[in-house]
């Protein structure tokens, strides 16, 4: 038994929200603690194996410049890479790559392993230290006793997990680890905090020998000059292959007669599980029960890793019984003799609703606390990765003393999600989508360096090797930017030759007078002609931007007290004042983006405001 073992934070889970969030605090250089139920299932893809996607290869792209390590993993781990939304604005543009789930997996593992002032030990949070009214550390099932002055969690979906297989059900965190019952009943009962359900699942997996791929559509990998990653970095173990195939078939009518022949036996539709399942990732019932004129819906068989023959079928999540999964995926071409090395499955799962906490990701009722990923109401590997990252940052910043950091919608992906769910009732898993930034022409995925990398410097969160390289490119980059400002001839003629080329990076010939410029031809400036040409083809919009992201400044200056009373405030309809007692707003801003809270309202809060300064200024 170990007694009074102390670190700066401490952070439970080894998923991506807690493996981001422990490497952060080690990075800034806080003694930081990682506990795991299980050593062996670090970062593990519980689902599919991939990592990007719309909104979500930004927020890679975010941890990346940030100095995280999905990015980096997630490019070594690459077995096929794509770059979603081509058809579109580069503003859209998505990064995606199918990863070997097994290479992944031990890649983070080695990267928290080797990372300086970060021990890695396998245990379970069973309850908090306590003392004074604050907590003071955590005790695990082996009665050790760790000490810190910051906590990140980061459970995943192990908080009185529920596995449900049709009418039957398991506890568990995923398929083969055990839940966690400990955590939420101390969440409860020792911090007096809320807690609720939700429900999300995974398909099934096949094996690739019993697949007829003949019958399928071929999607091949993509040739990209870059991954994900902005900097040089050597991760261990590598994938070797990196064009590995998927592959696109559809369902068929009998697909869906499955399904309504058996409805009465998923546990969604039986009320077995209470929780809320994700709208954007449905299972496969919710889309033939919900969408009946859909006689069809598009599949895509996904490889897990290069040393497996097993398939992910992306697009299939269900929890019906085993024997109905096998005679679904019967009656798909290609899968008419497939056999299932794994069983599809929905779990049901605790999590806290995150009006209980900042934007800092701080609890509001416990401070030094700091939930991230699924415990907040998230879904996805990036969301989780997002807010670990900030939720390890912060941790260790409270730790020493200092002021813990904020992500504003105007900066980044990560700041558009962590406000959403500290603003907005969650009552389903969340995602990101583009739409979902209103300034997201200018948080793209290719300038997600320029937008933070400074910021991680200000913030200890990425070493001088990368922000070294980081400067040599901005340096180029700005001489660009002021060489186009001046509209000097070569100017005016390279931006006529760009819009030529409608602004897209990859349509622009090789060989364009970048020594116009007085840059050399060399790779950083073609990545410079990249930014420039985007910018050029967006130009006056994102000038707009600018203005609309001044005004929503201007009000995230104004500060609102933690304590004021809406109660009595004469004006506010009851549905606003309920929201914003629930809510607690710390700006202006963050008020306006409340559903249901009026711009007169927003109004006269900022009269009552500055009723009370001026109140202050006359004592």
């Amino acid at each position: 038994m170990m007694k009074n073992n102390f670190y700066d934070v401490i952070v439970a889970g080894g998923g991506h929200a807690g493996c981001e969030a422990a490497h952060a605090a080690a990075r800034t250089g806080a003694r930081t603690l990682l506990l795991t139920m299980n050593m062996d299932h670090i970062a593990q893809m519980s689902c599919n194996p991939a990592i990007g996607g719309l909104a979500k290869g930004q927020v890679v792209r975010e941890i990346d410049a940030l100095g995280g390590i999905m990015g980096k993993v997630a490019d070594a781990s690459a077995i096929q890479f794509r770059m979603l939304n081509r058809k579109k604005g580069p503003a859209v543009w998505s990064p995606r790559a199918q990863c070997d789930r097994v290479c992944y997996q031990r890649a983070i593992k080695r990267e928290l392993e080797i990372c300086p002032n970060l021990d890695v030990r396998q245990g379970e949070l069973m309850s908090f230290v306590m003392g004074n009214g604050q907590i003071q550390g955590i005790k695990t099932q082996f009665d050790d006793e760790f000490l810190c002055k910051a906590i990140a969690l980061a459970p995943g979906t192990f908080m009185s997990g529920r596995l449900h297989y049709g009418l039957s059900h398991f506890a568990g965190g995923r398929a083969g680890d055990f839940s966690s019952d400990a955590l939420p009943a101390a969440l409860k009962g020792q911090l007096g905090l809320k807690l609720a359900r939700l429900k999300t699942g995974t398909p099934a997996r096949v094996l690739a020998k019993t697949i007829d791929f003949e019958k399928m559509e071929l999607q091949e990998a993509e040739k990209v000059g870059r991954l994900f990653s902005f900097f040089h970095s050597d991760v261990m173990p590598r994938a070797v292959r990196k064009d590995m195939p998927c592959y696109i078939v559809k369902s068929t009518r009998r697909t869906g007669e499955i399904i309504r022949e058996n409805i009465d036996r998923s546990p969604l539709y039986g009320g077995k599980i209470s929780g809320v399942g994700a709208r954007y990732c449905p299972s496969f019932e919710d889309k033939i029960i919900k969408f009946p004129h859909h006689e069809t819906h598009l599949l895509f068989l996904e490889p897990e890793g290069e040393f497996t023959e097993e398939y992910y079928l992306n697009g299939i999540s269900t929890s019906l019984p085993v024997d109905v999964q096998v005679e679904m995926l019967r009656s798909i071409p290609g899968l008419e003799r497939s056999i299932i090395s794994r069983y599809a499955y929905a779990i049901e799962y605790d999590f806290l609703p995150p009006e209980q906490m900042l934007r800092t990701l701080q609890l509001k009722k416990w401070p030094n606390i700091l939930p991230a990923g699924q415990i907040n109401g998230t879904s996805g590997y990036e969301e989780a990765g997002g807010q670990g990252l900030v939720a390890g940052m912060n941790a260790a910043k409270i730790a020493e003393g200092s002021e813990p950091a904020e992500f504003g919608r105007e900066n980044s992906y990560i700041g558009v999600m962590i406000d959403d769910l500290t603003t907005k009732d969650i009552v389903e898993p969340y995602r990101l989508f583009t739409s979902r930034a209103e300034y997201r022409l200018s948080l793209r995925q290719d300038n997600a360096d320029l937008r933070l990398c400074q910021f991680a410097k200000d913030n200890r969160l990425i070493d001088s090797a990368k922000f070294e390289e980081f400067s040599e490119y901005r340096e180029k980059f700005d001489i660009a930017v002021k060489a186009l400002e001046a509209q000097t001839p070569g100017a005016k003629e390279l931006k006529e030759k760009i819009l030529g080329f409608g602004g897209i990076p990859e349509n622009i010939p090789g060989g364009l007078p970048l020594e116009m410029l007085g840059l050399k031809n060399d790779p950083l400036s073609k990545r410079v002609l990249e930014q420039i040409a985007i910018n050029v083809h967006y130009e006056g919009y994102i000038r707009i931007e600018k203005r609309e992201v001044e005004k929503m400044r201007r009000l995230e200056s104004e500060k609102i007290p933690e304590d004021l009373d809406y109660s009595n405030m004469k004006g506010l309809r009851n549905e606003s004042r309920s929201k914003l007692l629930k809510i607690r707003p710390t700006t202006l801003a963050q008020a306006s983006r409340i559903d249901g809270v009026t711009p007169p309202e927003i109004a006269l809060i900022q009269v009552h405001l500055k009723k009370i300064a001026g109140a202050k200024n006359r004592k």
